[in-house]
């Protein structure tokens, strides 16, 4: 049954514009979390990684990396397990993130989606990726592809990430890269500083008013009817 018109006018929230422009903004450098999916000694996705770090740090951001190296698969151990502990600690932390995937068999890997499988949506009334910004990227081995690109938005939409317009796709990663592993000049090193630069313009523009952004009328609702029913049964 459709809600009365009275109701759906409280829980309607128009757009304040004061709101969208904070009276104070945040004065630290913007935090934001590299995944990669690899874990090879030579790890393409880890060194385009690295090299996004570099320019977001010559931007002004603080930057932490999480290794997966010894992370569980999902749901084969507890939440409480030192790795995942460490993961959903930085993700606390952060108000940006940037993933980076090689693409295996027309995909992510298996240790990106691992990553991105022990990240909750909420931890009690703390939902960790909501609001914050996201930027994408993938190597390959072979010719242009943007499989995992694509993958990788689907699920920073379904964390409800702000994911960024721009995204990075490095084709033939392994002509990329000098053998300190540093990225030799080329179109794909300047898209990383055009991702880069479009994620920290987005940080800074969003991380203090996230709150604002995430909040949904349907999830207001929700609430509503749940303080409803708890206010019923105190009056039984």
């Amino acid at each position: 049954m459709p809600e009365t018109p009275n109701l759906v006018d409280a829980l309607l929230r128009l757009p304040d514009p004061d709101a969208l422009v904070p009276a104070r903004r945040s004065a630290h450098a913007p935090r934001i979390l590299i995944l990669y999916g690899s874990l090879r000694e030579r790890s393409y996705s880890r060194l385009a990684a690295e090299e996004a770090a570099r320019i977001l740090e010559r931007l002004g951001a603080e930057v932490r990396f999480f290794d997966p190296r010894d992370l569980p698969l999902p749901d084969s151990v507890e939440a409480d397990h030192p790795k995942v502990a460490e993961l959903r600690a930085l993700v606390e932390w952060c108000e940006g993130m940037v993933w980076s995937s090689p693409e295996r068999h027309g995909a992510m890997t298996a240790i990106m989606k691992a990553q991105i499988d022990w990240i909750p949506l909420s931890l009690g009334s703390v939902r960790p990726t909501q609001g914050k910004t996201l930027a994408v990227m993938q190597v390959s081995g072979g010719s242009q592809s943007f499989n995992t690109v694509n993958q990788l938005r689907v699920l920073g939409r379904w964390m409800r990430l702000l994911t960024i317009p721009n995204q990075s796709s490095i084709a033939r990663a392994w002509t990329e890269f000098d053998e300190a592993g540093r990225m030799k000049p080329s179109p794909s090193y300047d898209r990383i500083v055009d991702v880069m630069e479009e994620l920290m313009k987005l940080t800074l523009l969003t991380r203090d008013i996230r709150d604002h952004l995430v909040d949904r009328y349907s999830e207001r609702k929700e609430s509503h009817a749940e303080l409803s029913a708890r206010v019923n049964l105190k009056t039984l």
